[in-house]
């Protein structure tokens, strides 16, 4: 399978959302827990600041996305953080350990290093022991775990924290 790795834009709203909505709906992947509709995600990407990076991970076959990672300054309320971005990694459940992630963080280093990021920083679930490894197995390093963090449909999560120099 080939891929193409490039910049979202909002005609891939749709696909996206295809991708996204069944990891937020499988309750065990992703801190999301309301599902997008397709309208808000092109809204979103049309929105998309200076600084954000969004790229999609599309088969070279039928143009049909198969992830997307997508990063966001960590704070937008102080300077003394701007050198650090926050990452998000979705990948098609069906499509899961093919190689789509480890296109899209190259990707997405290099456009962050060209945005002057330093510093890449991720929640990840306790019990998603497969994202820690793909986040680990591409330098992040885990910094801390919060306890009892994230609170999803009436069950209390921990949440590792991640980061990456750049």
């Amino acid at each position: 399978m080939e891929l193409l790795i490039r910049d979202a834009v909002p005609d891939d709203a749709a696909g996206i959302v295809s991708v996204f909505n069944p990891i937020i709906q499988a309750r065990s992947f992703t801190l999301f827990d309301t599902p997008f509709t397709v309208e808000a995600e092109r809204s979103y990407i049309a929105g998309l600041g200076t600084r954000d990076i969004f790229h999609v991970a599309v088969c070279a076959g039928d143009n049909a996305i198969l992830g997307f990672q997508s990063m966001s300054p960590f704070a937008m309320y102080t300077h003394a953080l701007d050198h650090v971005g926050v990452i998000g990694t979705y990948i098609d459940l069906g499509r899961r350990r093919q190689g789509i992630a480890k296109c899209l963080f190259p990707a997405t280093f290099e456009a962050a290093r060209k945005k002057g990021y330093e510093k890449i920083f991720t929640y990840i679930l306790a019990d998603n022991p497969a994202a820690l490894g793909a986040y680990q197995k591409h330098g992040f390093r885990i910094i801390g775990k919060a306890d009892r963090h994230a609170k999803l449909h009436g069950r209390y999560v921990d949440v590792i924290m991640v980061e990456r120099l750049l």
